[in-house]
């Protein structure tokens, strides 16, 4: 299957349809997922470390026998490692983890505590060679301004809710001065059954010979956003990547851009993040 790829700003090249190992357990469930992608030809595996299972992940791509430069991996600090100098014991940390060599793009995971401390640091490790792009999760509030009018490096991504009931319109608009790429999770709406059972998507799957849920990747990869679905089924990681022999049409683009209404499967003010992300840290 083939894997397609969009220039961040800072002329680096990422997979756009990765894999996510959100709340996969660490160990050989995350390996045996991550292995069966990469046989399949995914080229970008999602992880954080708040997600404990980045030894697994870095244990898939050394076992793959794929080169290391062609897999991209994506993984994300946690506040408790914000500031300077915690940031970059931090990354150190990570890399012993994941045992790859380097990072191919690292996430502040959410938008609370020394968020600026740390990305100081992050921009260090770019220019140490620990990594080599950077970017945001879940900053959606000022404070996303905050980071990328004082970065040196502006951000290559910004990993949000995005799907086609929240298609992040507004927040595009925001980030376009800065050349900063739309990751998506929950691209499929947290598998909402209306969502997902919507006409449109129901019509598009017959007449394409795909499912509701390729219908609306291929939205998505049509969309610019960079997407990866989380499975450990070896059937629906391969059915999640067999959305690279069509193309939705600009009047079924527009159908599905009437669905956006602002719907979002996750939401939190700005003081409940702050009391709920500062008040716990994974273990190393």
């Amino acid at each position: 299957m083939t894997q397609i790829y969009i220039t961040l700003n800072n002329g680096t090249k990422i997979p756009q349809f990765g894999m996510g190992v959100f709340m996969v357990p660490e160990g050989e469930e995350t390996k045996q997922a991550c292995l069966s992608a990469l046989k399949l030809g995914y080229r970008h595996i999602d992880t954080a470390h708040a997600y404990q299972n980045e030894r697994s992940v870095g244990a898939a791509v050394r076992e793959s026998g794929i080169p290391r430069d062609e897999i991209w991996v994506t993984s994300k600090l946690w506040p408790s490692e914000y500031g300077e100098g915690k940031t970059m014991a931090g990354i150190d940390k990570m890399l012993e983890r994941l045992d790859i060599g380097y990072i191919d793009l690292l996430l502040l995971h959410q938008q609370v505590g020394d968020y600026m401390g740390a990305w100081k640091d992050m921009e260090k490790a770019v220019a140490q060679g620990k990594v080599k792009a950077i970017g945001l999760s879940n900053f959606e509030s000022e404070r996303l301004e905050e980071v990328c009018e004082a970065a040196t490096i502006k951000p290559a991504v910004l990993q949000v809710e995005c799907h086609p009931y929240y298609q992040q319109d507004a927040l595009k608009k925001r980030l376009a001065p800065y050349g900063t790429v739309i990751e998506s999770w929950y691209p499929i709406g947290h598998g909402d059954p209306g969502l997902i059972n919507q006409p449109i998507f129901t019509e598009l799957a017959k007449k394409y010979g795909k499912t509701n849920v390729q219908i609306i990747l291929r939205w998505h990869i049509q969309e610019g956003n960079i997407i990866f679905p989380k499975s450990t089924n070896p059937q629906h990681i391969r059915d999640n990547f067999d959305i690279f022999d069509f193309t939705l049409n600009d009047a079924e683009m527009q159908q599905i851009k009437e669905l956006d209404n602002g719907k979002r499967f996750y939401t939190s003010t700005l003081e409940e993040q702050e009391r709920k992300f500062s008040a716990w840290a994974p273990e190393d």
